[in-house]
């Protein structure tokens, strides 16, 4: 019997790549992007789940979550604080809930990351085992991404993306703050299948 893996999953290239490289692995893999109730920003995730093959779930997280980063990226000015503040309190929800938490974090990722202490921390109160792609830099996972999937390249927004910003955009501005004073445009990748 193979292990079950939930691996949190953004529909990016970094997540769709821990997913397949564990599936490959003999793991057994389902897919979870956390989603707070303010928008449903989970729907770009499903689809790049689907196109490739994988069980996709929604992860219904508190609100009250959220609404404690919004209001310290508020306070911050920036967002690195309050996703990284997001980013623990979802890793730390699925862990109640299996063995095997994966996510796409890279070695170069400064925000949404856990720190060493903190994943010692996870796997010890939890019993569970963390794995993500610390070993990797951008330029490697891109190397191999674009070989193993077709993906987008658009200016990010609301309909695209399945990041925690898609839903932390949506609720400082419902605060009456501005949240492109916080997140400046850029652009998303996101996986629409595997490279034929």
């Amino acid at each position: 019997m193979s292990m079950k893996v939930a691996v949190l999953y953004s529909g990016g290239k970094d997540s769709s790549f821990v997913a397949v490289m564990l599936k490959r692995l003999g793991f057994d893999v389902e897919l979870f992007t956390a989603n707070f109730g303010v928008y449903d920003s989970y729907i770009p995730a499903a689809k790049s789940a689907k196109s490739l093959n994988f069980k996709h779930n929604v992860l219904k997280m508190d609100l009250e979550i959220l609404n404690h980063a919004c209001e310290m990226i508020l306070e911050d000015g920036f967002p690195n604080e309050g996703i990284k503040f997001i980013h623990e309190s979802v890793i730390n929800h699925m862990a109640d809930k299996c063995d095997i938490i994966a996510d796409g974090t890279r070695r170069d990722d400064r925000t949404p990351k856990l720190n060493v202490n903190q994943i010692r921390s996870l796997e010890d109160r939890f019993n569970v085992q963390y794995i993500n792609l610390d070993s990797f830099g951008h330029k490697s996972v891109k190397l191999i991404t674009s070989n193993l999937f077709e993906i987008n390249h658009e200016k990010s927004n609301k309909d695209n993306s399945s990041d925690y910003e898609v839903e932390i955009r949506t609720l400082i501005d419902e605060m009456g703050g501005n949240s492109l004073d916080i997140f400046p445009e850029h652009y998303q990748t996101r996986v629409i299948g595997y490279k034929k």
